[in-house]
């Protein structure tokens, strides 16, 4: 099947229908586990729109955070929201719409993050993505807190710097509601 690229669109950019058409593609893809403050962490960035003959196929967005490593703010791409239709997956969808993803972060940011679900982490294992091997932190409104269950899951892209933060100083993320990271 031969796929034309995704769209990419910044969230101001999407109409109603179509911010509607991905929160709808996000619930059906997470079956239910992706609530309003997911779907706010998705918002505010760059979207990539894979659509096919029934219409959108899958989604991924990355929006810019602040991440804190031995005293140094980092301008980071954040993954958010990357799904695929369920007849679409294991299809090569992902892989494109991460690559319009990875491209916004080679040029915007100084290097790309994510946290990777157990199903996704092969497919961003495959394309480069490097499992950070350090502390994660949030800085909350009391403070530093250790976010212990993301230091399996949290992946960095150098993408075309080439160049990552390294342990073992921690990667201390800017603070948001529900799931900081």
């Amino acid at each position: 099947m031969n796929q034309p690229p995704p769209r990419t669109a910044h969230t101001s950019q999407l109409s109603a229908a179509e911010l509607a058409e991905v929160r709808a593609l996000l619930d059906d893809a997470f079956e239910g586990d992706f609530g309003d403050e997911d779907w706010d962490h998705a918002l505010g960035g760059i979207h990539a729109l894979a659509r096919d003959e029934k219409g959108l196929a899958a989604h991924g967005s990355v929006i810019m955070r602040r991440v804190e490593h031995q005293g140094r703010s980092y301008r980071v791409g954040y993954v958010e929201a990357l799904a695929v239709r369920a007849d679409r997956r294991r299809q090569g969808l992902g892989g494109l719409v991460m690559a319009e993803l990875e491209r916004v972060i080679d040029r915007a940011y100084h290097f790309g993050a994510l946290s990777a679900s157990a199903d996704g982490a092969a497919l961003y294992r495959a394309r480069g993505w490097l499992l950070w091997a350090g502390r994660i932190e949030a800085h909350g409104p009391q403070g530093a807190v250790r976010l212990p269950d993301e230091e399996d899951s949290t992946y960095l892209w150098a993408g075309a710097r080439g160049t990552l933060p390294a342990p073992p100083a921690a990667l201390a993320f800017d603070w948001r509601d529900g799931d900081v990271l």
